[in-house]
């Protein structure tokens, strides 16, 4: 039996690792004046605000950062790191008047890609992000490579991140199933499925410029799209103007109009 208890002993160390701290808030004060340079450098989204507006967007950061844990696994947490993530977690919500992220307590960051089992090194790694399950519930792991890519000027529609918060707004409402029912009004969640299902056809015929990772299912469909929302409007609206629309009602937010953002 000695093994056996060794083996167990282990685990709840490293679950203890996982989860200590859980439940209890960060001390972080606000923002000082190298932060606000850092989100001004690296955020386009906080660049196009107007002064009310990231006096807004820099709160909801300082509140975020407070609540919610960043580590590093294999790596040293940078303040860039810590800002990039609280950026990626507020944009979406940054249209509500209040929103709290219940459903997550810490964002652990990988060096790069990792796979299922959570492995950094070795082969078979593909995942940039993920939002966790089970003993993970209440996890989330990004790769710092693909949150910093998410935010330089190469980065395109994808924005890793964004995306993983993206399916913490969908998980609110109890299912990750693309179907964001806290969010969007009752009336247009039919109209969305029907957006859905005609769009993946689109992906899958060629006809359209969302990336093809959307037609997985309904769930990734809703991540994807709002990336491209987020990171390319005024290009997302052009090609999709009845998935911007909705996205708009859905976030309340207008980005490719810069005055709504």
């Amino acid at each position: 039996m000695g093994p056996y208890l060794i083996l167990i002993a282990a685990f709840i160390i490293a679950l203890y690792f996982i989860f200590r701290k859980k439940g209890q808030s960060a001390e972080v004060s606000g923002l000082t004046e190298t932060d606000k340079k850092l989100l001004s450098d690296h955020v386009s989204y906080y660049q196009k605000l107007a002064p009310d507006g990231r006096l807004k967007f820099e709160a909801m950061v300082t509140e975020f950062l407070g609540s919610v844990r960043i580590e590093g696994v294999g790596i040293s947490i940078e303040p860039l790191d810590r800002l990039l993530v609280a950026s990626s977690a507020i944009i979406p919500v940054f249209g509500f008047e209040r929103w709290t992220y219940q459903n997550i307590s810490s964002v652990l960051l990988y060096p790069d890609t990792f796979n299922k089992d959570f492995q950094f090194e070795g082969a078979e790694r593909s995942i940039l992000g993920m939002v966790g399950t089970g003993y993970m519930n209440g996890q989330m792991i990004l790769s710092r490579s693909a949150l910093q890519q998410g935010f330089s000027a190469s980065a395109g529609k994808e924005n890793t991140a964004i995306h993983e918060f993206v399916h913490l707004l969908d998980k609110s409402d109890g299912a990750t199933d693309g179907i964001p029912e806290n969010l969007m009004p009752h009336q247009y969640i039919i109209p969305w499925v029907k957006m859905i299902h005609q769009e993946i056809a689109r992906i899958e015929q060629g006809k359209s410029d969302i990336n093809p990772y959307a037609i997985t299912n309904e769930a990734e469909f809703f991540a994807v799209v709002s990336e491209y929302f987020f990171e390319k409007p005024e290009q997302f609206k052009d090609k999709h103007p009845e998935l911007y629309r909705m996205l708009a009602d859905t976030f309340l937010q207008d980005p490719a109009n810069k005055a709504g953002i």
